[in-house]
């Protein structure tokens, strides 16, 4: 890497701060904790058998080669930053500072939105009703306990998503070994063998949030510099938390079609519902019209496996937060964006102003999210998830042709893992995520939650894009003082 100087001088000042933080070990539970997002298993499940089947498939066209991808864009260019190094690098500062936003935004726009949702109406389930002023306290309260774990430093910080995948694994195990006993007390939901034939329609309401699902194996890499040996950690950890995850989604879908029925499977409460059926097992009963009541040993493990919901939410925005708050600092200090923005914590080595920044913006997507939809938590949700997927994956549609572009303009480059079938993968990957945001936009059918509103979703998603890529190009108009600076120090 010597030969590739991708970053402005403005950066080596900056990089001063960062410590090597991050161990192997580390690496792969930071992975699992992003990878395994738990507020997406009910919209899933929602869709019914097939779900799974789609879930093997789109594992070995998509989720396989995006690993191959991201190992050798990470392990070639060990850089701090990642998708925006190598956005750049393929396609020039403008491109990848505009894409780097979208990418950064769609945390708070996450965080703000969908997650805080699921925290809220979790506790809503478990502990007690909120009103419409409770879910403004407890939502900022969710985004801030965030924004205090992203603050600190990596040595401290990285502790928050290995929690996360340890409350993952604890919380999904237990959930599917209830789900058996619950089957063995109870039999189960009957699964017909036609339940899980593929089907287009099945295909196009299912594949953005599989494919969303699948996506974080870059994250790391946003990190590089704090990193111990990138070009052996990234391939480990890739491998390793893909499998781990590949198998903790697929036990969670299963359970939950075994135990709740089709026609009460929503979205965003599907997980939820379905956990508090089986803690029956334990005290408590189900009433013929659904009706769930936890009692004795029952109420009290749905209350510590909602806790462990909560924190498993929260860690999703953490891991995701530490990332692409990273990218986008670093974007700010090459002169993609404001140069405030671009600097570090000295003594954390974090970037602050863009962590308390992403703080306000998800207060704001919160705040106008909730009394928009008046309270109405399944449209909320409906529309912000598909709002975050879109602007994650419109980024994509530049970062994953950077490895085919690089290979072509930087051919000497040492690469330690060569993606097989380079062309194959990079047209499965992009292709999909392309898809994915034209069925998100406009998707041929509309959600339940938005049934005969197709000019109110649209303007949900189409909106704040619009805002989005408009703060990308401000950003890189702000950045300007900075590429000047940097202009005049290589002529002197």
């Amino acid at each position: 890497m010597s030969e590739v100087q991708p970053l402005s001088g403005n950066w080596l000042g900056e990089r001063t701060h960062l410590r090597k933080s991050l161990r192997r070990v580390d690496v792969t539970f930071y992975l699992l904790c992003t990878l395994v997002g738990l507020d997406t298993i009910g919209s899933v499940a929602a869709h019914g058998p097939q779900g799974l089947v789609w879930m093997v498939i789109l594992a070995v066209v998509f989720f396989l080669p995006y690993g191959f991808l991201t190992t050798e864009l990470g392990t070639a260019f060990p850089v701090e930053g990642g998708p925006y190094v190598w956005t750049k690098l393929a396609f020039g500062r403008l491109a990848a500072g505009v894409n780097q936003v979208l990418y950064w935004l769609s945390n708070p726009l996450w965080t703000g939105g969908t997650l805080a949702i699921i925290a809220v109406t979790t506790f809503e389930t478990f502990f007690l009703p909120l009103g419409m002023a409770g879910k403004h306290v407890a939502g900022l309260a969710f985004i801030w306990t965030g924004v205090l774990a992203v603050a600190a430093s990596l040595r401290i910080g990285k502790w928050v998503p290995i929690a996360g995948a340890f409350a993952r694994i604890v919380l999904l195990g237990f959930f599917m070994v209830s789900v058996v006993v619950y089957a063995l007390k109870n039999g189960v939901q009957p699964l017909s063998g036609g339940d899980f034939v593929p089907t287009w329609t099945g295909f196009v309401a299912l594949v953005p949030v599989l494919i969303f699902n699948y996506v974080g194996f870059e994250l790391p890499s946003t990190a590089t510099e704090e990193m111990t040996d990138p070009q052996r950690t990234v391939p480990f950890a890739i491998l390793r938390a893909g499998v781990a995850a590949f198998l903790l989604y697929g036990g969670p879908i299963l359970g939950i079609l075994l135990v709740v029925p089709a026609s009460r499977i929503q979205g965003l409460g599907g997980f939820i519902d379905a956990a508090k059926q089986v803690l029956t097992v334990y005290g408590g009963s189900v009433s013929p019209d659904g009706t769930v009541m936890l009692t004795g040993a029952g109420a009290v493990l749905g209350s510590i496996c909602a806790a462990g919901l909560i924190i498993g939410v929260l860690t999703s925005g953490v891991s995701w937060a530490i990332g692409a708050h990273r990218a986008q600092a670093v974007a700010c200090a090459d002169g993609a964006g404001p140069a405030c923005l671009g600097r570090l914590s000295p003594r954390h080595g974090t970037p602050l102003r863009v962590n308390i920044l992403s703080g306000l913006l998800a207060s704001v997507v919160l705040v106008t999210a909730l009394n928009l939809s008046g309270g109405d938590s399944e449209k909320y949700f409906t529309a912000g998830l598909a709002l975050v997927i879109s602007t994650t994956f419109i980024s994509y549609l530049l970062t994953f042709p950077s490895m085919l572009v690089l290979r072509r303009r930087m051919p000497d480059v040492e690469r330690p893992f060569r993606a097989p079938f380079a062309v194959l993968t990079t047209v499965l990957t992009t292709g999909l995520v392309a898809f994915t945001v034209v069925v998100l936009i406009w998707p041929p059918e509309l959600p339940p939650a938005f049934a005969g509103e197709r000019t109110q979703y649209t303007l949900s998603q189409v909106v704040p894009l619009l805002i989005v890529l408009g703060i990308g190009f401000l950003f890189y108009a702000l950045g300007s003082p900075t590429r000047a600076r940097d202009v005049t120090s290589t002529s002197a």
